[in-house]
């Protein structure tokens, strides 16, 4: 490889509220088990909308994105046994597990104490450090590995080798958008063949909820939105219905299609009180509610206490997956065609862009997913 420059171009959030700022920071060394990307591209998901507002605070400045793909330019210590080298295209999960704490250990990548503890609050590695700073020597908090950059640090943990034939670019969503919605289907609702499923909210996880739950064989897939473009879309990911609550009763149409029964497994797709209802409206007797999108700040949604009780249903809540295991499995899905990502992203920013994009997934208009390319 040839030697790497000392500073980049990165995304940077100044103050909660205020558009990103393009600004030169140097070039992030990687430490004890992490690797150095040098990133192709970087997806825009919602939950960074709540970062980005002050809804969810987090330290700044600060440089977000969470959903990278990249090529190893650099490796840490302690990695001589892993499989990665440099030159290697990747992919990270956002959900980046120490792999040494009590949940890790259980192999519950998606609870890991170090990672919400130091980075979701600290927006810091684990060592309690960032790895960004401005040429002057100013830290800078990273949400996840700090993505929307030209360079990023991830720990190995959470990255896979991109198998020949998978777009590079594209293959940024797998980390976020394609695990957390594997990690809904596979492990949150733990689908069954043959059962009912709704899909409230069909953005960028929700479209890949779509696409897991019919190769996992649910049936029928309803998919629900306000916006006609996107459940247009559903049904060439998998739904076999579309309702928009905008314009039709929900809970109506949905025990139209399911004979009156409701669906067995709804998942809640955005984060908000409204969605979290229609999902439990559209609840079978006994089904699952499995929520994936996460809340502006301490948000809360109302639950009909008694329904809840005499009809035996449950509430799952579903963040991320299990990195290590899950991961590696939406990346082989990938590579065999079983999901397609290329179908899901449907917008390309530069770097320069970034604010135009955000305010597209703001405003609603944001079809499947968006994504910065590097080398634009």
């Amino acid at each position: 490889m040839a030697s790497l420059p000392t500073t980049m171009r990165a995304a940077v959030l100044r103050e909660p509220g205020e558009p990103l700022v393009i600004e030169t920071l140097n070039v992030p060394k990687p430490r004890h088990g992490e690797v150095l990307l040098k990133v192709i591209a970087c997806g825009l998901c919602h939950s960074d909308l709540h970062v980005l507002g002050g809804a969810i605070s987090f330290p700044v400045p600060a440089v977000l994105g969470h959903e990278v793909s990249g090529v190893i330019v650099e490796l840490g210590d302690g990695l001589d046994h892993s499989g990665l080298s440099i030159g290697q295209r990747v992919s990270g999960g956002f959900l980046m597990p120490c792999g040494e704490c009590d949940a890790c250990r259980r192999g519950r990548d998606d609870l890991c104490g170090p990672f919400f503890e130091m980075n979701r609050l600290n927006g810091t590695l684990y060592d309690g450090q960032t790895r960004l700073f401005t040429p002057s020597g100013d830290p800078v908090a990273m949400y996840s590995m700090g993505a929307l950059a030209q360079y990023c640090v991830v720990p190995a943990t959470a990255v896979v080798p991109l198998p020949d034939g998978l777009d590079p670019r594209n293959s940024a969503i797998l980390g976020c958008a394609a695990m957390t919605a594997y990690g809904a289907v596979r492990r949150g609702a733990d689908l069954r063949y043959g059962e009912s499923v709704a899909v409230v909210a069909t953005g960028g996880v929700g479209s890949n909820i779509l696409q897991f739950a019919s190769v996992m064989g649910a049936n029928p897939i309803i998919a629900i939105d306000v916006k006609e473009e996107k459940l247009a879309e559903a049904k060439e990911l998998g739904a076999t219905h579309t309702v928009n609550s905008a314009q039709e009763d929900v809970r109506q149409r949905v025990l139209e299609i399911t004979g009156g029964r409701g669906v067995e497994i709804a998942f809640e797709a955005l984060g908000i009180p409204a969605t979290w209802t229609t999902a439990l409206d559209v609840l079978a007797d006994g089904g699952r509610m499995v929520p994936v999108g996460l809340g502006a700040g301490v948000q809360t949604a109302g639950v009909e206490i008694n329904r809840t009780v005499r009809r035996g249903q449950s509430i799952l809540g579903s963040y991320g997956a299990r990195t290590r295991v899950d991961l590696p499995a939406v990346v082989a899905m990938a590579a065999r065609g079983v999901i397609d990502v290329n179908r899901v992203v449907h917008k390309v920013f530069s770097l320069d862009e970034v604010n135009d994009g955000y305010a597209m997934l703001r405003d609603g208009s944001m079809v499947g997913r968006g994504v910065i390319d590097m080398s634009l």
